[in-house]
């Protein structure tokens, strides 16, 4: 499969790599990053974040601090706050932890991690032991290195019941800030359209990208309605876009919303949907991450070009 960095170094000799270049990454200002409310509080929070699955997760993985320095540098230089990641992620939460605390930018985080120890195929399916999550949780907060946690959400619709509870407990006690629950797979939309309308979620994580718009018929609506905020999983298509523009420059017309790059081009899709709060994209780059920094910079797009460019995509 193409990654990202192949296509850069494919598209690189047609010039398309050039925003990318000094100019971009001195460019944006952290006031410029478009800002969206948790509607359950009020606060707000950059529109672009970072995921530490899959490729972050590769560089912590292999403890290659310098990678994850100048990842975690760039995101909050460059306006962003929102860090998501679970125990699962390889060594995502301890090295980032660690890495935060030593640039002294912890406090600058806004820390998202998971929680599921229920049984079954991914997690899913089985019953979570009470001691076991609350156990799973204190190793997170150990990790990160922090005394309270901004948002823990149960991963994969784990035992919603039990997991839920044991959250609910520790936002009463101000241990953690918000919860929420997540889930990547179409076939868990129905048990999540449940938990939504009968817990008090302030988060739900899904995947959402200009290829996979499933969500957008009930999941994306009943979150507005219900004021839940919604975190954006894979927005780059589980890494299929990119091998599908490989070679092909920006339509000219991304200009009228402000995108310069195809990562920008993807981003500002998926958060121009108003139920959108943040998207949360992984790199294993700090190029990159400035990059999709400036996704969440700008005029996003409206509902007809948001048409647009689906077409766009689909036609491809």
């Amino acid at each position: 499969m193409l990654t990202r960095r192949a296509w850069l170094e494919i598209t690189a000799g047609a010039g398309a790599s050039l925003a990318l270049g000094p100019r971009l990454l001195t460019a944006l200002q952290p006031a410029q990053v478009i800002r969206r409310a948790i509607p359950s509080s009020g606060e707000q929070i950059p529109v672009i974040g970072l995921g530490s699955a899959n490729t972050f997760a590769q560089v912590a993985r292999q403890q290659d601090f310098d990678s994850v320095r100048a990842i975690l540098k760039a995101m909050v230089d460059n306006g962003g706050t929102v860090f998501d990641t679970a125990p699962g992620y390889g060594a995502s939460e301890e090295v980032s932890g660690t890495v935060a605390k030593e640039l002294g930018i912890t406090n600058r985080i806004f820390w998202a991690t998971k929680v599921n120890v229920a049984g079954g195929r991914g997690g899913r399916g089985g019953s979570a032991d009470p001691a076991a999550a609350r156990a799973q949780i204190d190793r997170s907060f150990a990790r990160l290195q922090v005394q309270k946690i901004d948002l823990i959400q149960v991963h994969n619709m784990g035992d919603p019941p039990t997991q839920l509870g044991i959250l609910k407990e520790l936002k009463q006690q101000e241990r953690i800030r918000y919860i929420g629950i997540t889930t990547t797979s179409n076939n868990q939309y129905g048990e999540l359209e449940s938990v939504m309308r009968n817990e008090p979620l302030d988060f739900i994580g899904i995947d959402y990208a200009i290829d996979n718009r499933e969500v957008e018929a009930t999941i994306l609506p009943l979150a507005q309605q219900r004021k839940i905020a919604v975190m954006v999983y894979l927005p780059f298509g589980r890494s299929r876009l990119f091998p599908r523009v490989a070679g092909k420059p920006v339509p000219e017309w991304a200009a009228e919303f402000d995108a310069k790059t195809w990562a920008q081009f993807f981003l500002k899709f998926v958060i121009a949907h108003p139920a959108v709060t943040v998207a949360t994209p992984g790199t294993s780059q700090a190029a990159h991450m400035v990059d999709n920094m400036g996704g969440g910079v700008g005029r996003l797009p409206n509902e007809a070009m948001r048409k647009r460019m689906a077409d766009h995509i689909a036609a491809l």
